[in-house]
């Protein structure tokens, strides 16, 4: 009986001893608060959990969750600390560490989706890196493209394995990166309910265009292009930035020498611009515009469409496409901020059609918190409100 008291008190105190030092990963040694830094820099398989919560209406909500690895030298390390304790701004400014994520969700209308992704900086952030993979199941309204729309959505079943991947370097030693990338999609899309086409199509859309349209909504097809990257980044933080500039052009070509069933160019153009206005407030712009050269119809999954916080992934489609989006920052201390936002896009199937078509317009709120102090690293949560419905995002790093 002794003996069997002896070793539960043993097991008690070493439970009680591994919970304490668990714990005290997760409390940051310089100021008390809450923070993942510790955990995430010492432990082999340490990993930061981002559970998705999908709002969007056109999956009809959803669960899901992601694990975030970050990989750091134990040189690199050492300085971050250092830099930890004599300047609160000082970290920013070294190589962020690379990243591995892995996750995958499942929504209400029975879409599903896994993946994962690599993002890995070599010699000094000289070489960037980023790779990502990952195969859905996914059911989503098609409400046509440009001007031209349905009199009521049409559901499509996209199966695909998708791979993405961005190699850039820096030129010389400037902010200046150049590179290549491959945008490689491998899928089979159907009509979830083959529906009556007279039905949904305008009348001036039946007959050859409708053939063409049956086509391409029932079909297995593989896209596959190789493309030129530009980019300009000096914002002072990879992962949430306070001030910089990221501006970026990617000019992909997709052609059958590349594996690809359908030729066509697509060129996308986004600037990303951080102003801190004083100690406590920043401001926030993004500008982008995107454009598929083609001769064909494109299948749903590879239109360009207006990507905004509150607006249905995609809703809005067409061969053109803008959007714009600002962002007011306020942080309560060195760990908490709110924020609001407002942004707007229009579409269309030609630059004609995009002057003289309605904007779409969004707003929201969130709330940041500093996860990783010595990553610089935020999470937090936006609610965004729509042209037809309420959306909230779980958010890692920058809302961009």
């Amino acid at each position: 009986m002794l003996r069997f008291i002896f070793l539960c008190v043993l097991l008690v105190n070493s439970c009680t001893l591994f919970a304490e030092q668990l714990l005290a990963q997760f409390i940051d040694p310089i100021d008390g608060k809450v923070d993942a830094s510790n955990y995430l820099s010492e432990n082999v398989y340490g990993f930061l959990p981002v559970p998705i919560i999908i709002t969007d209406p056109a999956l009809e909500s959803g669960l899901g969750m992601v694990g975030l690895f970050f990989h750091e030298s134990e040189e690199d390390a050492n300085k971050r600390i250092a830099a930890l304790k004599t300047s609160e701004g000082a970290t920013p400014h070294f190589l962020p560490p690379s990243v591995s994520a892995l996750g995958g969700a499942y929504t209400g209308n029975d879409s599903w989706f896994g993946g994962a992704a690599h993002l890995g900086f070599f010699k000094q952030g000289d070489i960037r890196y980023l790779g990502a993979t990952g195969y859905g199941d996914v059911n989503l309204n098609f409400y046509g493209f440009g001007d031209f729309s349905f009199n009521r959505p049409l559901e499509i079943n996209t199966q695909a394995i998708a791979v993405l991947q961005n190699l850039k370097f820096r030129v010389a030693d400037t902010k200046l990166f150049v590179g290549i990338k491959q945008n490689y999609t491998s899928a089979s899309l159907k009509p979830t309910k083959l529906p009556d086409f007279g039905n949904i199509l305008p009348p001036n859309w039946q007959g050859p265009i409708e053939e063409v349209i049956k086509k391409m909504l029932s079909t297995d097809i593989t896209t596959s292009g190789l493309g030129l990257v530009f980019e300009f980044d000096n914002r002072d933080n990879f992962f949430s930035p306070n001030r910089g500039y990221r501006y970026s052009l990617d000019i992909t070509r997709f052609d059958e020498h590349f594996g690809s069933d359908i030729e066509y160019d697509l060129y996308f153009a986004e600037g990303l611009n951080y102003w801190q206005l004083n100690d406590s407030w920043r401001f926030a712009l993004k500008l982008s515009a995107e454009h598929a050269n083609t001769n064909t119809l494109l299948p749903p999954y590879a239109l360009p469409s207006i990507k905004l916080r509150g607006v249905p992934m995609g809703r809005y489609q067409g061969d053109y496409v803008f959007s714009t989006e600002t962002e007011i920052n306020y942080d309560i201390n060195n760990r908490w901020s709110v924020s609001a936002f407002t942004g707007l896009g229009r579409f269309g199937t030609s630059l004609d059609s995009i002057k003289s078509g309605n904007s779409q317009i969004a707003k929201g709120v969130g709330f940041r918190y500093l996860i990783a102090r010595r990553y610089g690293f935020k999470m937090g949560l936006d609610v965004a409100f729509g042209p037809e419905e309420t959306v909230w995002y779980v958010q890692a790093g920058t809302a961009w």
